[in-house]
């Protein structure tokens, strides 16, 4: 039996995130949009925001981490504006709650999932995410 942890970190998680999103598109037509958020490698702070951020989602939003630093979000029945709103929401709210760490050190990319779209793929999605983020 796997625990929380090592369930958000599955590949099959991921796979279950993109069928998810291309199901609410082409069934329900609702849109949805995959975020990337990476940080530095070895950096404390990132990985307390990527877990802030986790308890900010609603239900029917999701999270695949990466690594300690990197993580894909779901937001469902959102366009990237909203999308874009949402993660600037949390991320001041973050910084307002923990002033001492200052601006968090993070790439955030978004990738839309719209209606009549391609299935999402994780080949397709991650470089989009991740291309040129922090690694060090």
């Amino acid at each position: 039996m796997q625990t929380t942890e090592q369930a958000k970190r599955d590949p099959r998680r991921l796979r279950a995130l993109m069928e998810r999103a291309f199901v609410l598109a082409k069934d329900h037509r609702v849109a949805s949009v995959f975020i990337g958020i990476a940080g530095p490698e070895g950096d404390l702070l990132v990985p307390e925001f990527i877990a802030f951020l986790e308890s900010e989602l609603r239900v029917e939003d999701g999270v695949f981490v990466l690594t300690r630093e990197r993580a894909v979000l779901l937001l469902a029945d959102v366009d990237l504006a909203q999308a874009r709103q949402v993660v600037e929401r949390v991320r001041r709210s973050f910084e307002s709650r923990f002033p001492t760490a200052g601006e968090v050190p993070v790439a955030i990319r978004f990738h839309p999932v719209r209606v009549g779209g391609k299935q999402p793929t994780a080949k397709a999605v991650l470089p989009k995410l991740f291309s040129g983020a922090p690694s060090h």
